[in-house]
């Protein structure tokens, strides 16, 4: 399913890398950061290539909702809370950066990517958390206000915080417009990375730098991101003849709705659950269900669904990959500010490898241990350990021809667990339910007909292809 962006942008084919070539920095991943910061690096006068697994923005950025903003949700209170203010107003003061940038970089390269300044807005049902989020965003210098009326959202809430002079815009447009002049090999999967020798199917890539912008690290040791990061998955609807928000929202509670414009369309988000842990009710009908009975006159013209990796204190992970290996470097863990979040990225990944101080180094220093957030990593820890021990345990009744057409789960076949997909016409894809990254059983999402890992979030289509890392080989 093809979100409303890839419908409307056709970015420009790239080849695929043959033989061996040298350059100072590869970057793995043709997103949204690793081309931003190619860009970056290129301005500085840096030589970068880009080695993307399937082709330019078809992966997380393609998928996502598209908001510029320094608002995340209700981060801030917590954030000083948690971590004190000076590291809370490093990263609001980032993220504001990183906002303006983007605007900068629009004008000054006169791109037409539908961006517009708008309000960006946070609802909730009651008076305190939102207040004491306003009084916690102005210490840090954040444009944040309450807002009680001409608030353009299908149910009554209590109120929002409000944050002025936020954006939204087109991401592949952007992307097409920035990528014009930088080297970038599509259909390129990086197999091994070792030292400063990147192998691909067809060639290796030897720099003096390498970074990873390839949403999850496949790289399991050094780093452990495996075990400080999990993913989670989120649904849009793209509606027309529903009416248009004033800006953008999303709710301060849990299980809470997104809303944006594009155009003439309203994009509608929500029903997020953890990868891997999709048994329910389609999310695609639930949210269906939202847009008749808020939107009865709307249309449905594309749905697609994204996937966030989510860390221990839900700030991002950038800079130095880890102890020991100086030369690459990461950035990871955007959860659904993956937009904003990416030009953060770019400029401090920039300033690292071009020895340029940036006060932001801190904060999102992937080296840091956060014993706040312990229960985090013991809760994800048993998780992930009852996955891995899960391909044992009995083996499910179920049989190939119990499954209904159009239906998917694991079954037992000569004693074994497999996982079947029985299409409409009722072929049968069979494919193997341990997930090739470390062993942990595979789930069946049946709104996107894949199989979904639940420990760190990789996916694969129906037929076993590879849809989402960390994982490198299909099933």
């Amino acid at each position: 399913m093809d979100s409303i962006w890839a419908n409307s942008c056709k970015l420009e084919k790239r080849p695929s890398l043959k033989g061996e070539i040298e350059t100072e920095i590869a970057i793995i991943g043709g997103g949204m950061t690793g081309v931003l910061t190619a860009w970056q690096l290129q301005k500085s006068g840096k030589k970068a290539v880009v080695l993307e697994r399937y082709s330019v923005g078809s992966g997380q950025t393609g998928n996502t909702t598209a908001k510029i903003t320094s608002q995340h949700g209700m981060c801030y209170a917590n954030m000083i809370e948690k971590y004190g203010t000076a590291k809370a107003r490093q990263y609001a003061l980032a993220n504001e950066n990183a906002r303006k940038e983007y605007m900068r970089i629009i004008q000054t390269e006169n791109i037409d990517c539908n961006f517009e300044t708008v309000c960006s807005y946070v609802y909730g049902k009651s008076a305190g958390r939102l207040e004491e989020e306003i009084r916690a965003a102005k210490s840090l210098g954040l444009p944040a206000e309450l807002s009680r009326e001409h608030l353009t959202l299908p149910f009554p809430v209590w109120g929002a915080v409000k944050f002025r002079n936020q954006a939204q815009f087109h991401p592949l447009k952007f992307l097409s417009a920035l990528t014009q002049d930088l080297t970038i090999y599509e259909n390129t999967p990086v197999k091994r990375a070792e030292g400063h020798m990147l192998t691909t199917p067809e060639g290796q890539v030897k720099a003096e730098n390498i970074i990873f912008a390839c949403h999850f690290p496949f790289v399991n040791i050094p780093g452990l991101y495996f075990a400080r990061m999990h993913q989670e998955r989120s649904y849009v609807l793209a509606l027309e003849n529903a009416p248009l928000p004033n800006g953008m929202y999303i709710g301060a509670e849990k299980n809470s709705y997104s809303f944006r414009s594009f155009g003439s369309c309203l994009l509608l988000g929500g029903e997020g659950h953890r990868c891997g842990e999709n048994d329910e009710a389609s999310r695609y009908q639930r949210l269906r269900k939202r847009a008749e009975q808020w939107f009865p006159k709307s249309r449905e013209i594309c749905c697609w669904s994204a996937q966030d990796c989510v860390t221990a204190d839900s700030i991002p992970y950038i800079g130095k990959f880890s102890a020991g290996k100086e030369d690459w470097y990461v950035a990871t863990g955007f959860q659904k500010w993956g937009m904003t979040t990416s030009m953060a990225a770019a400029m401090l990944l920039r300033d690292e490898i071009c020895r340029i101080p940036n006060p932001n180094r801190e904060i999102f220093s992937p080296q840091r241990f956060p014993i706040k957030d312990m229960d985090f990593f013991l809760s994800d820890g048993l998780r992930s350990a009852k996955e891995l021990v899960r391909p044992f345990l009995k083996n499910p009744q179920l049989t190939a021809k119990d499954l209904m057409p159009g239906h998917g789960g694991i079954v037992t076949h000569e004693g074994k667990k497999i996982g079947i997909y029985k299409d409409e016409q009722g072929h049968v894809y069979a494919v193997k339910i341990r997930c090739p990254h470390l062993g942990c059983q595979l789930s069946w999402n049946p709104d996107e007909k894949s199989w979904d890992c639940p420990c760190h979030g990789s996916r694969f289509d129906y037929r076993g292809k590879l849809l989402n890392g960390p994982a490198q080989t299909p099933i």
